[in-house]
């Protein structure tokens, strides 16, 4: 492995301190509150990620922990506005690769979402942004 294959995993690894699985429970967390910042059910999140509400509860405690998320005992689950800021962007990756994958490449919507959630995480905040230029110069923009 090279220095800069090194740092570009530590990069992605300490900007956030958060592991993939985290990091898409943010994504998820974010996509379903919307613009409106608004509250989430547990059990819509289980749902679209396909796992437990115990798994959910597990994630949600360690992102509140961070200072991702609130939420009162079994309460909806809110995201505070570094949480947000965080799902947020992780969403805007997914989608612009997921997009990139599907629309200019040709790939399989349901592989195109693996691999773009693959990619949102391994790839250098500065490669993305060099990336995400790309996208718009051949029509792939932020729609959100």
């Amino acid at each position: 492995m090279t220095d800069m294959q090194t740092e570009t995993m530590l990069e992605t690894r300490t900007d956030g301190e958060l592991s993939h699985s985290l990091e898409d429970y943010l994504e998820v967390i974010a996509d379903l509150a919307g613009d409106s910042k608004g509250s989430v059910r547990a059990v819509d999140v289980a749902t679209k990620l396909g796992v437990s509400k115990a798994s959910v509860s597990k994630a949600v405690a360690n992102l509140k922990e961070k200072g991702y998320v609130e939420q009162p005992y079994y309460g909806d689950i809110t995201m505070t506005e570094e949480g947000y800021a965080y799902g947020s962007a992780m969403w805007l990756r997914h989608n612009l690769l997921f997009r990139f994958l599907t629309e200019k490449i040709g790939v399989d919507p349901e592989l195109a979402n693996y691999e773009a959630c693959q990619l949102e995480h391994g790839i250098s905040r500065e490669s993305f942004e060099k990336w995400k230029k790309y996208l718009a110069s051949v029509g792939i923009e932020d729609l959100r």
